[in-house]
This record gives C-alpha cells, sequence and structure tokens, in this order.
C-alpha cells in the first residue's frame, strides 16, 4: 500500500510541477504593441489624449467640478467599456464600486477627473486583464472605457 501511496505522490508532484511551466511572456514587446496601437486610434480618431507615466492614456471629454477622488475612493459612474475594434464589451448606468477592487487602469485613471466630468480612458493591457482572458475579452487587449463620474466618498 505504501508503495502504491509513494508512487501516486510521485506522479502528483510530477503533475503540478509541469503545470508550473508557463511560456515565457515578453512583456517589452507587448507594451511596445499595446503603445502603438493606442497611438494609432487615437490618429485614426482625432483623439486629443494625455500619457500617463504607468502608459495608461486618457482624454478629459467634459471637466467636472469640485474635488478629485483618489485610487481608494468608492465611485458612482456611468460607464461604456469597448475593445479596440469597437465591439462593446460591458456598459454600466449608475453603478457604485471601491477603486481599490478593480483593474489598474481605472484606479490610475479615474483620479484624472473630477464630479460631474466624463472621461475617455485607453488602457494598455497590462493594466487591464493582462495576458488573461476575461469573459469576452481576449488576453493581451487594450481596453477603451468613457466614464462619467457622478460622485466618490
Amino acid at each position: 500500500m505504501k508503495k502504491y501511496l509513494l508512487i501516486f505522490s510521485l506522479l502528483l508532484v510530477t503533475g503540478f510541477s509541469a503545470c508550473k511551466k508557463t511560456a515565457s511572456v515578453d512583456t517589452a514587446a507587448i507594451a511596445a504593441a499595446d503603445d502603438a496601437s493606442i497611438q494609432a486610434y487615437i490618429k485614426t480618431n482625432n483623439i486629443t489624449a494625455t500619457k500617463d507615466p504607468s502608459g495608461l492614456y486618457y482624454s478629459i471629454i467634459k471637466p467636472g467640478t469640485g474635488s478629485y477622488p483618489t485610487a481608494t475612493s468608492s465611485v458612482s459612474v456611468n460607464y461604456t467599456g469597448t475593445l479596440l475594434n469597437g465591439t462593446i464589451f460591458d456598459t454600466a448606468a449608475s453603478t457604485s464600486f471601491s477603486l481599490a477592487g478593480v483593474i489598474k487602469g481605472w484606479q490610475i485613471g479615474i483620479p484624472h477627473i473630477n464630479t460631474g466630468g466624463t472621461i475617455l480612458l485607453l488602457i494598455p493591457s497590462a493594466l487591464g486583464y493582462g495576458t488573461s482572458a476575461s469573459g469576452s475579452i481576449p488576453a493581451n487587449s487594450v481596453l477603451i472605457f468613457t466614464i462619467g463620474l457622478q460622485g466618490f466618498h
């Protein structure tokens, strides 16, 4: 019995260690491709955008008033999320959540707008879902969000 248990344990360990081996991801190449795609989108759509040091691009569509939220604020927003090809993958009206629990692109981008304002975020894949697919969003996807900030606390 101990012999079979030992063999089973060895097979299990071997199987799990094989699962840990993943193909290396060239993050610099993906970041460069994302940036080129975002710049082409900006040019094609005649958008004036600012590039954040993180690699995120944003454009203030409508300025708001008052103070700005932080990356840890709870916000109330209207938003639409699309892929570069125009496919809408998500939309919501009057929804609230903590920025601490969303993708990094939102944590970086939302603090650039104040209450009542609308912002366009062009998010490189590393600040979105990265190399993982999420629902109808393919891996390594640049995400575009139009977000109206209704309020925050």
